[in-house]
């Protein structure tokens, strides 16, 4: 899809998605004693060794980048984890960024990680094919509904979906849309028409 190949067409980056994706809790299990941190988006812990505790993942990679805790992944990071072939799955709406973060932070902690990483890369690329078919069916309506995508496949659907219904508004109602040259342009004249007043000394 265009989407993947120019990021610049994507509503958001993919940092900016990751981002907001770091604020997803998750499961640590910390070595160490800690008493609670206090954050605006909340408090976390106390934190006793041994005890799982779930934090934001952002504060999950801070901790675990000093060596203070494992982090546990969450069930759909498995294994037998597959996408079917007919509607979407139930996945988080982040899980391709919370996949890519850790992979790259807490590798260790992931039971055949290499397989897994193989099987969430499959599941993307099933998922994306399926938003094209979808997409393939997209005919002039007021509304697309295809449930349960996540943030990176919205990311990618939403410009296309909304010049798409655009186009097709303005076809069928093409009186109702403004031509925004031609006003810009009667405007530039009505200011330069306009009198000049004079600034007082």
């Amino acid at each position: 899809m265009a989407g993947q190949s120019d990021p610049h067409i994507s509503l958001f980056s993919a940092e900016e998605v990751e981002f907001m994706a770091e604020d997803e809790l998750i499961e640590i299990v910390p070595n160490m004693r800690m008493d609670p941190l206090n954050f605006i988006c909340g408090d976390f812990g106390p934190f006793l060794p041994q005890i799982a505790s779930q934090v934001p993942l952002w504060l999950a990679v801070a901790l675990k980048k000093r060596g203070k805790c494992a982090i546990r992944p969450p069930q759909w990071m498995s294994v037998g984890e597959r996408e079917s072939q007919g509607a979407f799955q139930v996945l988080p709406f982040h899980y391709v960024e919370i996949s890519r973060l850790l992979f790259d932070h807490a590798r260790e902690d992931i039971p055949d990680m290499y397989m897994v990483r193989s099987l969430i890369e499959d599941i993307r690329d099933v998922r994306i094919h399926k938003v094209e078919t979808s997409l393939e069916k997209f005919s002039g309506t007021s509304a697309v509904k295809i449930p349960n995508l996540s943030a990176m496949e919205v990311n990618i659907i939403r410009p296309f979906v909304g010049r798409a219904l655009q186009a097709f508004y303005k076809h069928d109602n093409p009186e109702k849309i403004p031509d925004v040259d031609r006003a810009s342009s009667a405007q530039t004249r009505a200011a330069n028409n306009e009198p000049r007043r004079q600034l007082r000394r």
